[in-house]
């Protein structure tokens, strides 16, 4: 903590941001033209707390509100430069019409910036993503030349586009399902494993250490497992650079982390919470997969784990049955639905049903948690910040805590952890909501 009265030393967010996508499908191209679109004034940037959000400083009776961006030195929209890879040689403006999840009319008016967003060649390996190929896929002696050619690529896409600094978010598919092994457990170990072509080092992994060596902040949006593992953690706090993940909390489990804590706060048990999502564009093509679904699946079940928990209420939740399935279903494409049947009880035990049918756009959902996440990566780089960003929880399903430490899924919780950490980051007093606290009958205190 920084003494009172002194502001945390943030370097100024000069210079262009490079924001580098592993991964340009339906996710990354909606992400770049949306930006695209809300610079030249086409759109509103819905959805995103960066361009929107607005937070209350001081005690409410000041009724002082400031909006995020101007609250604390993020980059602007004007600043940023994209890039990234793919396994398809396709430019953000094809690869966007592939996925047909934005409107034609609004791709033909950014098919000009679009079209200069062409994918470097990507590290892949159909052991880890069965469902999927393509030919845009480096070659390699072993898994660390693959490192040292993503490396070689941040930068010369730094220095090619004239950036001051680069940040990552991971957009690809998931990979399927492995717990870290032996080779994971320090960074000689692994680094080791890149020289031997250890099989237990995924393309995400390779994708994390080389963001990692060159002091790139990396956030991981998907439930690949990399920023979870000890030998990427203690790559992150050598080289001072910021991590977060893991995966995008767009849809199903968004709306978990919003009602499950309101039944836990009112003390209404769950029997069960039957999940299910039809999806059918890439993203679903990959989770069709059992290994990748596994992954997926970690991902999406861990959030009830933790905030209905058995431990804590057994007589709640001891014998709660969580059920989550997706299945792919060509015709809907981006459009996903989530139906969620949940049976709960009250007073007495007697039973109730809550019924949620959410018909969401999937990358509509991820494309602004996208930009979030790589604007205030990049403020916690330039505010010296290093390893787990867990006050940007918020954002992820599966969101990561300093070993030993619960992790914390409860939205309206995690929202205040990123609200007090921005006011940290500006010495605005911290607010914990305790309203008006009388001391006695005479007097009270307003926080």
């Amino acid at each position: 903590m920084t003494p009172k009265g002194q502001k945390l030393n943030i370097a100024p967010a000069t210079g262009k941001l490079a924001i580098l996508t592993p991964g340009m499908g339906a996710v990354a191209t909606t992400f770049y033209a949306g930006v695209e679109a809300v610079k030249r004034g086409m759109a509103k940037p819905i959805g995103s707390y960066t361009q929107m959000g607005q937070l209350r400083l001081g005690k409410r009776t000041e009724n002082r509100y400031k909006l995020v961006k101007d609250l604390v030195p993020l980059a602007s929209l004007d600043q940023i430069v994209f890039g990234g890879w793919d396994i398809f040689p396709e430019n953000a403006y094809e690869a966007a019409s592939h996925a047909q999840v934005l409107e034609k009319s609004l791709l033909e008016s950014l098919k000009e910036p679009l079209s200069k967003i062409k994918p470097m060649s990507a590290v892949f390996d159909r052991e880890w993503v069965k469902r999927i190929d393509g030919p845009n896929v480096k070659t390699g002696k072993n898994k660390m030349d693959l490192a040292d050619q993503l490396r070689a690529d941040i930068r010369n896409f730094i220095k090619d586009n004239g950036c001051d600094r680069a940040v990552m978010v991971w957009c690809a598919s998931t990979e399927v399902y492995t717990p870290g092994t032996s080779v994971h457990q320090s960074l000689k170990t692994f680094e080791e494993g890149l020289r031997n072509n250890d099989p237990g080092i995924s393309p995400s992994q390779i994708y994390t250490y080389a963001a990692l060596k060159e002091r790139v902040p990396y956030a991981n949006g998907s439930p690949n497992v990399s920023v979870e593992l000890p030998c990427l953690q203690e790559l992150a706090l050598e080289t001072g650079t910021p991590i977060c993940g893991s995966d995008f909390k767009t849809g199903q489990t968004f709306l978990k982390t919003v009602v499950a804590p309101g039944l836990r706060n009112r003390q209404l048990g769950v029997a069960g919470w039957y999940s299910t999502n039809i999806l059918g564009n890439r993203d679903g093509e990959v989770l069709d997969d059992p290994g990748s679904f596994k992954s997926k699946e970690v991902s999406k079940t861990g959030v009830l784990t933790d905030i209905l928990s058995k431990t804590r209420y057994p007589d709640l939740y001891g014998d709660l049955h969580h059920v989550v399935r997706i299945n792919y279903y060509p015709p809907r494409g981006d459009n996903k639905e989530g139906w969620d049947n949940i049976d709960i009880f009250g007073w007495l035990g007697y039973p109730m049903q809550i019924k949620i049918n959410f018909l969401c756009r999937d990358s509509i959902l991820a494309a602004p948690i996208v930009l979030d996440l790589a604007l205030f990566m990049d403020l916690a780089s330039r505010a010296k910040m290093r390893g787990i960003q867990e006050w940007l929880s918020f954002y992820l399903k599966a969101p990561l805590a300093k070993e030993g430490l619960p992790v914390e899924h409860d939205l309206s919780i995690q929202l205040l952890k990123l609200e007090n950490t921005l006011r940290f980051f500006t010495n605005e007093e911290l607010i914990n909501h305790l309203g008006l606290t009388y001391y006695n009958i005479d007097e009270g205190e307003e926080a």
